[in-house]
């Protein structure tokens, strides 16, 4: 049966990472506690990415909640940077989410593992019709308009 630390490890694995429910735990219960930490988790990645959460409107739950679903959380930051990086690759990130990834992504730099730093060097990027262009921690966005 294992000890009761294996147990724990099991179930949080369970609830936050996606993993296969351990034995002896009621399915149901443990489901609608995952279903209520996926919804605390996507709040706190809307309080870092609001944009991202905005535009996605309707689909900001089932659409983070299918991708945190396996994933266990890195934090707020980390997990709506992920998200919206993922989202861009695929092309559904939303005008506005974009630019808000442009501007964090000129400001810092992220490789995906480790902890994201301010970045030292100018930076340029681009989402859509807007430049966004960081120099000395200092961050602007320079939308382009059609003539």
């Amino acid at each position: 049966m294992g000890s009761l630390a294996d147990r724990q490890a099991a179930l949080v694995a369970t609830l936050v990472a996606g993993a296969p429910l351990p034995p002896g735990f009621d399915d149901r219960l443990v489901g609608v506690a995952r279903s209520a930490l996926l919804r605390k988790r996507a709040g706190e990645v809307a309080r870092h990415w609001p944009m991202l959460a905005a535009t996605l409107q309707d689909r900001w739950l089932p659409v983070f909640a299918d991708w945190a679903a396996v994933r266990p959380t890195r934090g707020g930051l980390r997990d709506g940077w992920d998200l919206a990086r993922q989202l861009a690759a695929a092309g559904d990130l939303p005008t506005a989410a974009a630019e808000e990834l442009a501007v964090r992504e000129a400001g810092w730099r992220y490789d995906g593992t480790t902890a994201p730093r301010r970045r030292r060097w100018p930076a340029l990027r681009h989402a859509g019709r807007t430049w966004v262009l960081q120099v000395a921690g200092r961050v602007w966005t320079l939308p382009l308009h059609r003539r």
